[in-house]
């Protein structure tokens, strides 16, 4: 028997390989541009003196509002996206328990995607850097 090469199995699992490797790297070059967007947003509000406020958390379903020890600029009207006075992207939406209601919420920083909403059912997405724009624009009339 002779060997010709690679099977079609092989081929198309090398296929999946690469497609993922391509993948992974466009997503974390994405991430990377919007870390850059959302670091500039918090220096440019920190320079322009932007008043920042106790960042407060959301459970995922009903009412209710959980203590955060963070600070920093909410960049949507819903106020579940944040960006911190350290620098980084909160989403403030969290599990609801009796925990985060009695001592607070611990939201961890997020990767900030490029595009907020993308994907979503409602069809209403916005670009990062508009988003972070016009919260810098409406300084701290924005509320």
């Amino acid at each position: 028997m002779v060997d010709d090469g690679p099977t079609w199995h092989e081929q198309r699992q090398r296929a999946v390989r690469a497609h993922a490797a391509a993948e992974k790297r466009r997503r974390a070059a994405e991430q990377a541009e919007a870390a850059a967007l959302v670091a500039r947003f918090a220096a440019e509000a920190t320079r322009r003196g932007l008043r920042t406020v106790p960042l407060a958390a959301h459970p995922y379903h009903g009412p209710g509002r959980y203590r955060t020890r963070l600070t920093g600029w909410y960049i949507d009207r819903a106020r579940s996206r944040a960006v911190g006075a350290d620098g980084r992207f909160y989403l403030l939406i969290v599990p609801a328990s009796l925990r985060a209601r009695l001592f607070g919420a611990d939201p961890q920083p997020q990767p900030p995607p490029l595009v907020i909403g993308a994907g979503g059912r409602d069809g209403e997405s916005v670009p990062l850097r508009t988003l972070l724009d016009r919260r810098l624009a409406a300084g701290d009339a924005w509320e």
